[in-house]
């Protein structure tokens, strides 16, 4: 059955009326899964005016109020999580048990900022006798949040609950071509209580909604997750209205392992790069090994990527033009003289039908190859040597991007030491566990601000100081 997927604003769902439509493929055998809503500038304006509306009483609340609301959906997600599931499924292609997974993720958002907001504290300044002074976190007002096609419900959920527990009111723009979660989660937070107008969502392309949403005057503040092309703009439009973002982008992660690592461990954390078929911002996706182990962990790195069989293991490439995208950095490779491991094809046989590709290994990667320097976004692994720590640490940062990186070895000392020369916003020692409660964020190009942790209410919110003569 074809979705018909329509803008939800001020509370209820807003037909397009004699819009466009786009009808969306999916990603198991190309077949139409959904008709989203093209919006247009008017849409965009009926939504950010609704979010207006709203923001003073939503604002108002107390945070305890707000976090019990916060809490309900999260419980919500839990209970109707089936649903998600499916819808997501369908329209991302990944596994089932990755979904069930991400689901959980989203619902502990909600969770998570429902319960800390109420840590959200001012200070008060000692300016002497006969002056008081406070600062206080107070919200924006309108925030856009605009989220990419490859984690719709966690994306959604990340950037909402935080901007809703600070007491923001949200306009999210989803993807055209994964908005079914978004849509739902948006009505879920109304059935959950959360007042009309605090959440919307509007559909369509990016130029048309996102750019139009982020230049729109009622707008205070953009989070934008995406890649790096069109975070830039989103920086320009909105340096040039003078409000901050929120930038999530792309990321070319180094896992850096040395000779006296636990390779069991490193393995798994090498095959990472098949998790939702490589298409996260911070997949490790190049993989820098001392020369002592190199051969030997390669080996072992690439049989299980030939395990990983497509469809059962692997998921497909969510959206064509990712598809596309990643058969053509196969040939890029080549050019490169890379050395081919295993993979680089698209599968055939009963998965020909579908948007999937082999898990691929290529070897030798040096940094004036391209698959060493840029995001493919897909399964896609480039192995590379060195032979010291000094030589480690200027392989990984030789790059544009700056978000993950991990570091492998059982010298506690040297694990310190190179973390802290890493230029990543998020640095992994040993397979640390991350959660939502840690701040992510990237360095040089892979973004500005941050999400996740209670750093991410920070962001959300505005400082004001307030003096008050007591003479």
């Amino acid at each position: 059955m074809v979705r018909e997927l329509n803008h939800w604003i001020d509370g209820k769902s807003v037909p397009r009326g004699d819009q466009e439509a786009l009808t969306v493929s999916g990603p198991f055998d190309r077949s139409p899964i959904a008709r989203v809503a093209l919006g247009s500038r008017d849409h965009v304006d009926l939504a950010v005016d609704a979010a207006r509306r709203a923001a003073r009483a939503w604002a108002d609340r107390a945070p305890v109020e707000r976090g019990r609301l916060l809490a309900a959906v999260a419980r919500a997600l839990r209970e109707r999580a089936q649903e998600f599931v499916d819808v997501e499924v369908e329209e991302t292609g990944k596994l089932v048990a990755e979904m069930r997974g991400g689901l959980q993720v989203a619902a502990d958002y909600f969770e998570y900022y429902g319960g800390v907001v109420r840590a959200l504290f001012g200070e008060t300044i000692n300016l002497g006798a006969g002056d008081h002074a406070f600062t206080s976190r107070e919200p924006y007002g309108v925030v856009a949040v605009i989220t990419p096609w490859n984690g719709p419900l966690t994306q959604a959920a990340r950037g909402l609950a935080a901007a809703l527990a600070a007491g923001n009111t949200v306009v999210i723009k989803p993807s055209e071509f994964t908005s079914g979660t978004t849509v739902m989660l948006a009505q879920l937070c109304e059935e959950m209580g959360v007042p009309a107008g605090v959440v919307n969502v509007v559909l369509g392309a990016g130029p048309e909604v996102g750019g139009t949403l982020v230049e729109h005057p009622s707008v205070r503040l953009v989070a934008f997750t995406g890649s790096v092309v069109t975070g830039r703009r989103v920086a320009e439009s909105a340096a040039r209205r003078l409000i901050p973002t929120i930038l999530e982008l792309g990321g070319k992660s180094a896992n850096v392992v040395f000779a006296d690592a636990d390779l069991d461990r490193v393995v798994d954390s090498a095959l990472t790069i098949c998790t939702g078929a490589g298409q996260q911002c911070a997949a490790l996706s190049r993989l820098l090994v001392q020369e002592e182990v190199h051969d030997a962990l390669l080996e072992r790195v690439a049989a299980q990527m030939r395990a990983r069989v497509p469809g059962e293991r692997l998921a497909p490439m969510t959206t064509e033009a990712q598809f596309e995208k990643v058969i053509e950095y196969f040939d890029v490779a080549a050019q490169d003289g890379a050395r081919l491991v295993t993979g680089g094809h698209a599968a055939g046989g009963a998965q020909a039908a579908g948007r999937y590709v082999e898990p691929t290994v290529y070897a030798d990667v040096t940094p004036e190859m391209r698959i060493f320097q840029e995001e493919v976004f897909g399964p896609v692994l480039a192995v590379s040597r060195f032979a010291t720590e000094g030589e480690a640490i200027e392989l990984a940062n030789d790059s544009e991007y700056g978000l993950v990186a991990g570091v492998w070895t059982g010298d506690s000392a040297r694990a310190l030491r190179v973390a802290s020369r890493l230029e990543a916003g998020q640095v992994i020692v040993n397979g640390g566990r991350t959660g939502i409660e840690t701040p992510f964020g990237g360095y040089k190009a892979s973004g500005l601000g941050r999400e996740k942790g209670f750093e991410s209410l920070l962001h959300y919110t505005q400082l004001k100081t307030t003096v008050v003569s007591t003479r």
